[in-house]
């Protein structure tokens, strides 16, 4: 069977493709700010939030964070589209948690962002530890209308690991949300952070392996960043080098399984507060390391697939 990114130029199924074929042409997610706070900074789990969080809950491009969700979409759009025109638009709730409210304040919020122009779908980050069956009622709701994407920040399969990092959540939380989600009509997106304190590179790949094997339908990876302002800013951490980070997303794009649907490769750290990896601002080069790397080895996403699943 052809692979699902034949014809991308791409090594592995990038989501400019996928979106292309979907919808016939060039889409923007439009990061917008809903309002929301989180479980691990209100006191429910935790307050201060996860390590590495940024004091905006990674909400750190949205224009005009403050403002109606409208303003905020036309802001951005404005600012960072106008040099190109997309045939649509995804909303996208980006920052915190953005299922972490009462059912009739995400369906108000929820049916802003789908009537917002050219909207041809919604995403929504969120925790697995936040997705109860409330939240899957509200998702099924909108998922008969609109492409529905819920975006679980993870970031590590190991238990430990998200201990270290104030995390306040676990696998099984993981297991126990994918266990209502895939009976959903929506797609799932699973973040992963290379590079957490602690880790080896082996247990970064495992992370990689196990969630491409719970039924999801993308992912996204990028390195930690150390970000003024969060815990991990006053730490001792030595970050992965440029080097080793495309070793790890080349492993691990191995064994991620060729439909599932690459979001992001490498992450954007917000000008003068991210403290390192400096490397990390080149995003063009280290796309580029990561495009010869597959080259070199002569591997596709899902190339190794076959030699083995479940956690090592």
């Amino acid at each position: 069977m052809p692979l699902p990114f034949e014809g991308s130029g791409k090594r592995f199924f990038p989501y400019f493709w996928y979106l292309r074929q979907t919808y016939g042409g060039r889409i923007a997610k439009v990061p917008l700010d809903g309002g929301f706070t989180c479980p691990n900074r209100d006191g429910s789990k935790g307050v201060g939030g996860c390590c590495y969080c940024s004091a905006a809950g990674s909400g750190d491009f949205i224009a005009a964070p403050h403002a109606s969700l409208r303003e905020q979409y036309d802001a951005y759009r404005a600012q960072r589209l106008g040099k190109w025109q997309p045939v649509g638009y995804i909303p996208y709730f980006q920052s915190f948690t953005g299922t972490y409210a009462p059912p009739e304040r995400l369906r108000a919020l929820y049916a802003q962002a789908c009537a917002l122009p050219d909207a041809v779908g919604l995403a929504i980050a969120t925790r697995p530890d936040c997705v109860d069956e409330s939240v899957c009622a509200v998702l099924a709701e909108f998922a008969a209308r609109t492409d529905v994407t819920v975006e679980l920040g993870v970031q590590t399969i190991w238990d430990d690991t998200a201990a270290r990092c104030g995390m306040c959540h676990t696998l099984a939380d993981l297991e126990d949300a994918m266990s209502r989600l895939r009976h959903l009509p929506v797609s799932v997106c699973i973040h992963l952070i290379n590079g957490l304190p602690g880790e080896t590179a082996e247990q970064m790949v495992q992370s990689a392996r196990t969630v491409g094997g719970m039924g999801i339908h993308a992912v996204k990876l990028h390195a930690l960043h150390v970000v003024r302002g969060t815990p991990l800013a006053g730490q001792p951490y030595r970050c992965l080098s440029r080097e080793q980070y495309v070793s790890i997303v080349c492993d691990q794009l191995e064994v991620l399984p060729p439909h599932v649907v690459i979001q992001r490769l490498t992450g954007d750290g917000k000008g003068a507060d991210l403290i390192a990896p400096a490397w990390s601002r080149g995003k063009r080069a280290v796309l580029a390391a990561i495009d010869r790397e597959l080259a070199r080895r002569g591997s596709v996403q899902g190339c190794r697939l076959a030699r083995g699943t479940g956690r090592t």
